[in-house]
């Protein structure tokens, strides 16, 4: 169904389907930053290894470095003892067949060597090294690129650096990164009855929180707020503060103001300086989302109630927000059991707040939170997931398997 040429009370797949082909068309640019600085940042370009990974052979194990084949196969050994080698040594003894050279674990192993036997595994005096039989021949040895070999694909383009990434790029000696820049996001509420926290409220005011919310939610998805600022529902007001907002974010938020009521004017507002995308998602909490953009700014008006507002950032906004990076990799769907039955008074897709838990047998349940109203706040700070409850299905029993939204 459509309103003015745009769709329309569609359903969640194809809301999400929009938003991806809009914010990949809002890719954002690359940059080059230190190290230091990548964590949490996407790669904009793979990076390759430009050298093995460990670059040479070296001891897993502190002990004795000598030749696998002259392992005695039974009763034991001795060896003569050449010299020593420490990790980082700029030098490392030759050895010849029956001696054998001290060795601490990373230090790159002697020339003639393949085999480590652990010190707890060896009879020392003076320069006489005893190894009884039953070592095997090329143990505790790292050999050189069994991690990586050069050339190797070590993170590819789109991959969020996490403390595992940085640790590959510092290992492969890469000090500086190719990522995309940080997001902008800029948050607007909307509302005659909002009022600063700390200022005393009068009759029909409630203290402002979706701002301060929505923000926090852009800062844990690493993005930069542009800025943030409570606007009156008056038509040219919006139109200012949407404007103003779209000049320096690359993606503006609002909340409140998009659904049908006498003082929602911002999709009307939108249509003047912008385009809409879609507005309505058959979908509970959220269902008047109105998605557009204003010139070179993704524009997404969310429900002005909080539940609603923080559920659909999550769900459509961290979504663009993986389309504009070039996010490679797709989060693993997760389950869990419903802890309760369910009842859903309608046929849209719902996201219910669950609290979860696992039982002794492993077990992951979900218990629905008693509060689902989506202008209940508690309903947030009380919970840790959202059950996504697929269109259609009203009827849920205990047990169930639900899908729970990344």
């Amino acid at each position: 169904m459509a309103e003015s040429g745009y769709p329309s009370r569609i359903g969640l797949e194809q809301a999400l389907a929009i938003v991806a082909t809009r914010a990949a068309q809002h890719r954002l640019p690359i940059e080059t930053v230190s190290l230091v600085e990548a964590q949490g940042r996407v790669l904009g370009e793979e990076v390759r290894a430009p050298h093995a990974l460990p670059p040479f052979d070296n001891s897993a194990m502190d002990g004795f470095a000598l030749r696998g084949a002259d392992l005695p196969a039974t009763g034991e050994r001795a060896f003569t003892l050449v010299g020593e080698v420490l990790a980082g040594a700029a030098f490392a003894p030759a050895v010849a067949s029956g001696e054998c050279a001290r060795i601490t674990t990373g230090a790159p192993m002697p020339p003639g060597t393949d085999t480590v036997v652990i010190k707890e595994n060896i009879a020392i005096e003076g320069d006489r090294v005893t190894v009884k039989s039953g070592e095997k021949s090329g143990a505790n040895v790292r050999a050189a690129g069994e991690d990586y070999a050069k050339g190797d694909l070590a993170i590819a383009a789109g991959t969020p650096a996490g403390a595992a990434e940085l640790a590959v790029l510092a290992a492969l000696g890469i000090a500086d990164v190719s990522v995309r820049r940080l997001p902008r996001i800029a948050v607007i509420a909307t509302g005659d009855e909002l009022v600063p926290p700390g200022q005393p409220l009068g009759f029909g005011q409630i203290h402002e929180s979706n701002a301060v919310m929505l923000a926090a939610l852009a800062r844990e998805a690493h993005a930069i707020v542009s800025a943030t600022r409570c606007v009156r529902d008056e038509p040219e007001a919006l139109r200012d503060a949407l404007l103003d907002a779209a000049a320096d974010a690359d993606i503006v938020v609002s909340s409140g103001g998009v659904s049908a009521g006498e003082a929602d004017h911002l999709p009307n507002v939108l249509q003047t300086i912008g385009e809409i995308h879609f507005h309505k998602v058959r979908l509970k909490p959220g269902m008047p989302t109105l998605f557009g953009q204003i010139g070179a700014s993704l524009y997404f008006g969310l429900p002005g109630n909080p539940v609603a507002s923080a559920v659909t950032f999550r769900l459509f906004i961290g979504f663009a927000l993986r389309a504009m990076q070039g996010v490679s990799t797709i989060p693993k769907p997760t389950h869990a059991r419903l802890a309760a039955s369910l009842h859903k008074r309608h046929a849209r897709a719902e996201l219910t707040r669950c609290s979860l838990h696992v039982d002794g047998d492993g077990v992951r349940w979900a218990t629905p939170h008693a509060r689902q109203g989506s202008g209940m706040l508690r309903g947030l700070v009380e919970t840790d997931a959202l059950a996504l409850l697929p269109e259609g299905t009203r009827e849920y029993a205990e047990g169930d398997i639900v899908l729970l939204w990344p």
